[in-house]
């Protein structure tokens, strides 16, 4: 089973393009990425890269297999010329084929255990906790890193469960080692308090797709989040 590329850097403007034989370079937590963008089409991708966005998360949930892995191909193909990370929802199959970075899963998806040993060691394993209790067990299962929410009230997906809000995203971040990525509701107005409740990153819907401008509303979101970081880490780059 070939293994997915990771990149080097998180920043999308120092990374090498990839393809789908590259050998890993870095470890999965180089390429986790601070602001995640989720999409569900190559035009909206288009957009969010151009926004500056260091990880997509590639959302297809509507249509045969053959098509969504070709929109899934076709964006992974994007992210790998822009330096940025590609991320698959539920799908281990698609993002090893398309040579994507890793997969995100959530509760009624494949176990973590079944998802890497279909993505190989140094992919990225991305799962969606509520709960510390929940938290724990996916990280020693192997999780790279956690999908944490929703974390306010969100329009971007229906059944979603009562947000946990800040408080509930600040216990599973105290609870784990690895990066907790707050989800739901964020906006670039809230990317500071998110991060101040221990969250290493934010990841969006609505505020890109929904947005008239989905690459200025990229934009916006990156430098929401390069200003906490900075302020943060003494003057690092965001990624």
């Amino acid at each position: 089973m070939p293994r997915m590329p990771i990149a080097p850097d998180e920043h999308p403007t120092s990374r090498p393009m990839s393809s789908p034989t590259s050998p890993p370079t870095s470890s999965p937590m180089s390429t986790v990425g601070r602001l995640h963008v989720l999409v569900d089409s190559v035009s909206l991708a288009e957009a969010a890269l151009e926004g500056g966005a260091p990880t997509l998360q590639v959302r297809v949930k509507l249509g045969p297999d053959r098509r969504r892995f070709d929109t899934v191909a076709a964006i992974a193909e994007r992210c790998r010329s822009a330096g940025a990370t590609c991320l698959v929802n539920d799908r281990a199959d698609f993002a090893v084929a398309a040579g994507a970075d890793g997969v995100h899963v959530g509760a009624d998806d494949l176990p973590i255990a079944a998802v890497r040993r279909v993505v190989g060691p140094d992919a990225v394993i991305g799962a969606t906790a509520r709960h510390p209790a929940a938290g724990r067990q996916l990280v020693e299962a192997g999780a790279t890193y956690l999908g944490v929410g929703p974390t306010f009230a969100s329009r971007s997906k229906v059944g979603l469960p009562t947000p946990i809000g800040l408080d509930g995203v600040r216990a599973v971040a105290e609870t784990v080692t690895v990066p907790v990525i707050a989800i739901a509701g964020i906006t670039a107005a809230r990317v500071a308090e998110v991060f101040a409740a221990g969250a290493w990153g934010v990841a969006v819907i609505g505020a890109v797709s929904a947005s008239d401008d989905p690459r200025l509303a990229t934009r916006e979101l990156v430098r929401a989040v390069g200003r906490v970081v900075e302020g943060r880490d003494g003057g690092q780059e965001a990624g």
